[in-house]
């Protein structure tokens, strides 16, 4: 389902501004074993790029795996043309993280959810 509406908002975009270079992205990493020990999900659209979701495996925090999912995600928007990249973190997750990469916090929701904050960041780069 949650495809299925991601294709449908994509094409109102597209046709409300008319920009139709929009692309769902995907970088992971796997182990040895070949199971999953990251990932990042998010698109591309109008020269901006999104991250939906950066998940790493708990065993395989502070490793450098987010720094390497985050960098091919970057590398893949760059090369879709995009110049900034905005993502969502909680205040509980990990926006010093996000903060040493040089992404900056545009807007925050206080109080999501209860007790902790929605941070909205950005980071301009060039494509």
């Amino acid at each position: 389902m949650r495809r299925f509406l991601d294709e449908r908002i994509h094409e109102y975009n597209e046709q409300a501004t008319g920009l139709v270079d929009g692309r769902f992205l995907t970088v992971r990493e796997i182990d040895a074993d070949g199971e999953i020990v990251g990932a990042a999900t998010g698109w591309t659209y109008g020269g901006c790029a999104y991250v939906d979701v950066l998940w790493v495996r708990a065993d395989s925090r502070h490793a450098g795996v987010g720094t390497r999912l985050l960098d091919a995600f970057e590398a893949e928007s760059a090369a879709c043309g995009c110049g900034r990249i905005a993502l969502s973190t909680h205040s509980f997750q990990a926006p010093a993280f996000y903060a040493a990469r040089g992404y900056v916090e545009v807007g925050r929701t206080p109080g999501y959810p209860r007790g902790h904050d929605h941070i909205h960041l950005l980071r301009r780069f060039t494509a």
